[in-house]
């Protein structure tokens, strides 16, 4: 799986079932490089059956800082992740900005496998620490990187 370009990224749709992630044959959802989820929604009475695209809100309660992140005593505990990609990718959405953060977990997917979960800060990917970087730059470093996958996340103790 090489590199895709932001334009062909934002208008592909890949579906598949089954699989080493997959239930007894449910459709597991693909993300977008710039963390859009695609998902076939239909209208009453509607024969089409053309992705929509569609940006949920924030999962976050509240903005957080990164210099919060990293106050020693604070709140958050980190945590790693080592995530094989499969077929359809790694099962998740990163969003936010200055930190991002984990939008989505997709429940059948190598990233719920691994024990990622929504509201988690990304810290660093492959070593490389990204505190400081969007969304759409973390996801390309994800998606132009290896298979596999090493994720630094920092979460909330009570979460």
């Amino acid at each position: 799986m090489g590199p895709r370009t932001a334009e062909s990224a934002s208008k592909e749709v890949k579906m598949a079932s089954g699989g080493r992630y997959g239930g007894q044959g449910v459709a597991r959802q693909r993300s977008c490089s710039d963390g859009s989820n695609y998902s076939r929604r239909g209208l009453p009475n509607n024969s089409s059956s053309s992705p929509v695209l569609y940006n949920p809100k924030s999962v976050l309660k509240r903005p957080v800082s990164t210099e919060e992140l990293q106050t020693p005593g604070g709140p958050y505990i980190k945590k790693t992740f080592t995530i094989v990609g499969d077929a359809v990718g790694w099962g998740f959405v990163v969003r936010g900005n200055r930190p991002c953060h984990i939008q989505a977990v997709e429940p059948s997917g190598p990233a719920a496998a691994a024990g990622m979960k929504v509201c988690q800060f990304v810290v660093a990917v492959n070593g490389l620490n990204v505190l400081d970087l969007d969304y759409r730059t973390v996801s390309n470093l994800i998606l132009t990187g290896p298979k596999t996958v090493v994720m630094e996340v920092m979460e909330e103790m009570d979460h």
